[in-house]
């Protein structure tokens, strides 16, 4: 209790606490003048407070969705604190500017992709304000990794990162839990409680980031926090706090139901742990997965059956089961459904705009990113494109690497390639390092989820992913470094 109470006393803690309470407030003001009030408020707390915003995106990002979905004026927040940031490196920078303009390999070939993919998408027929979206789509995570980079960062502030994301974790999880106890009708907008759902995914933990896959990913980089914290506090200190948060992530991680960062989760843990030889760490993880089952996983779903039959609604299958989730996969109605509408049909669709557009593609905006979600595509009625999975013509193609193929062609190919292979490089120079170690499972992660996720679109996984590349970045000294320091 006392060091809780010290925690208060904290400027940082006071500054953090006054933006959470900007946003709970703003949650009940009307959207204009919520949208005016939180712009007004974090250009201020960012010009003054660069290294704190940045671990305030964690919390925005993680529940934007359910922050806009209640008050639309506070669409804002993410893109000011990372533009300020920016802006805040910039004016560090003083006489030293010419050194912001220094580039990895792997920026470059990200920085010709989004001009290949522009062009190409322009001379097709997209919407300009399609190509616009989509690059800033891939460019604004990547603005976390260029001011990480080139900042000082104080010496505990991965610390107060993996803090950070412990306790947006823990809320979503607690929320997660009731949202799923009460079938969906409790602490959830109401677009989302009438929300219609199949069976399938009913009974999946939707949570304040309002998707079952972002859940899963945000409680992934939430146990990999708390692993890290277990590291840093090896005595009595928080022991317990952390010991009962890993089970209880773990718990609803795996009722997210979420198959792709299931895998995810396993090649980077298995990676890690053979790379590093940490077979305390996967005795750690098991004891915890064991726990998660029987003290998470059975309560909550007996608690749904024991609640359904006192009245309260629920689908008429069954709660769901781990082996059920993944062998829908292999379900024979499911693939078909796949092959008719879903993955397989999109991947068909690619390749055969690829062999229309071998050389650039059919250009940004055009097939299944970001852009198309919003403003469609020119191309999609001439090859009969639809989506009964999505509704209309609005859909992800679920596999990163089938968009980049289908909406850049050749060139695209070999530039994203290259952007891959440029980054993995850093990380095996690094290699003998603990950090180093920890992004090449990160890279091998990621890479395995472009297999079935739009992965570099997923604003929730590519902020991590570029927050502690910047990390890694700033620690092993890649790029000049300048003090952007909180004031």
């Amino acid at each position: 209790m006392t060091t809780f109470t010290n925690k208060l006393k904290e400027k940082d803690t006071v500054y953090f606490l006054v933006a959470l309470a900007v946003i709970v407030v703003a949650l009940f003001l009307p959207s204009s003048i919520a949208l005016i009030a939180t712009s007004l408020f974090f250009v201020f707390y960012a010009f003054l407070r660069p290294q704190q915003s940045l671990l305030f995106l964690v919390i925005y990002v993680s529940i934007r969705p359910f922050l806009v979905e209640v008050s639309p004026g506070l669409k804002l927040v993410g893109d000011l604190i990372t533009f300020i940031a920016f802006v805040k490196l910039v004016i560090s920078s003083g006489r030293n500017w010419k050194t912001l303009f220094s580039f990895k390999w792997f920026e470059w070939a990200f920085f010709a992709l989004l001009i290949a993919g522009s062009l190409s998408g322009l001379l097709q027929g997209v919407l300009p304000a399609a190509v616009i979206f989509q690059v800033r789509t891939f460019v604004i995570m990547y603005l976390l990794y260029y001011i990480i980079s080139r900042m000082v960062l104080p010496d505990d502030w991965l610390k107060r990162l993996a803090w950070v994301t412990v306790w947006t974790s823990m809320i979503s999880c607690i929320h997660g839990l009731i949202e799923k106890l009460s079938m969906r009708q409790l602490l959830l907008p109401d677009v989302w409680k009438y929300k219609t759902l199949s069976a399938t995914n009913f009974v999946r933990i939707y949570g304040l980031p309002g998707n079952p896959n972002s859940l899963a990913l945000l409680l992934l980089f939430g146990i990999m926090s708390l692993l890290f914290l277990q590291h840093i506090y090896k005595g009595e200190k928080y022991k317990w706090f952390l010991n009962i948060n890993l089970v209880l992530f773990v718990g609803v991680f795996i009722l997210t139901y979420s198959r792709g960062t299931w895998i995810s989760a396993f090649v980077l843990g298995a990676i890690f742990i053979l790379t590093t030889r940490n077979w305390h760490l996967l005795k750690r993880l098991v004891i915890a997965g064991v726990a998660a089952i029987i003290l998470i996983y059975y309560p909550v779903n007996w608690g749904v059956k024991y609640l359904a039959s006192l009245g309260l609604e629920a689908p008429a299958d069954d709660p769901g089961s781990i082996a059920g989730r993944f062998g829908e996969t292999f379900d024979q109605q499911n693939l078909a459904l796949m092959t008719e509408s879903g993955r397989f049909f999109y991947i068909s669709k690619g390749f055969e705009i690829f062999k229309a557009y071998p050389i650039a593609g059919s250009g940004f905006g055009s097939f299944g990113g970001s852009a198309t979600l919003s403003y469609g595509s020119p191309i999609y009625d001439h090859y009969g494109i639809r989506s009964d999975i999505y509704g209309g013509k609005f859909f992800y193609s679920d596999n990163q690497y089938i968009q980049i193929i289908t909406e850049t062609g050749i060139i695209g190919v070999v530039l994203f390639a290259a952007f891959l292979l440029g980054m993995l490089y850093l990380f095996w120079k690094e290699r003998k390092t603990p950090i180093g170690k920890f992004m090449i499972a990160l890279w091998f992660a990621t890479g395995f989820s472009g297999f079935y996720y739009n992965i570099w679109e997923l604003k929730l996984y590519t902020m991590f992913y570029f927050i502690l590349f910047g990390v890694f970045a700033s620690m092993t000294n890649q790029y000049t470094k300048f003090n952007s320091k909180d004031i």
